[in-house]
């Protein structure tokens, strides 16, 4: 059993696993549709039953939603685990896929940087010609005001 869920009861009501794992009844039952939480048990009036297993699993899921995985991902990840028996040919799968998440983050953080500093510069521009535009704005008034006097 893992660490983050020795405290939990051995059975959990769908709302329950829900409420621990800050997902919906419908996002369980969805993942549950797509084979990314096998081994749901049922009781006699059909309701699904979870366990510290499928609360692991769950959190692992968010966790690599969050990196950027996408449910398709997650579940070839499953069907190598299940397939092979053991976690080796899954994380192997898992670090190519981050390695490759991460390498598009970067690109995309190099993009907006050089659109930050593009930004910057457009701005020093702006601000630029509006002080121009005041200047001959400022001019002009005292052109007219000595043009009065006379």
């Amino acid at each position: 059993m893992n660490w983050q869920t020795d405290d939990l009861k051995e059975e959990l009501s769908i709302g329950e696993i829900g409420v621990l794992c800050g997902l919906s009844p419908r996002t369980v039952r969805y993942y549950e549709e797509l084979g990314l939480l096998p081994g749901v048990r049922r009781r006699v009036a059909g309701r699904r039953v979870y366990g510290p297993d499928q609360v692991e699993r769950l959190r692992f899921i968010e966790r690599l939603k969050k990196l950027g995985l996408s449910l398709g991902e997650i579940k070839k990840l499953n069907a190598l685990y299940a397939i092979n028996g053991s976690t080796q040919t899954m994380r192997a799968h898992l670090s190519q896929l981050l390695d490759a998440h991460l390498e598009k983050r970067e690109g995309r953080i190099s993009e907006l940087m050089g659109l930050r500093d593009e930004m910057g510069r457009y701005r020093e521009h702006v601000g630029n010609r509006i002080s121009v535009l005041e200047e001959n704005a400022s001019g002009e008034k005292d052109g007219l005001a000595g043009g009065n006097d006379q």
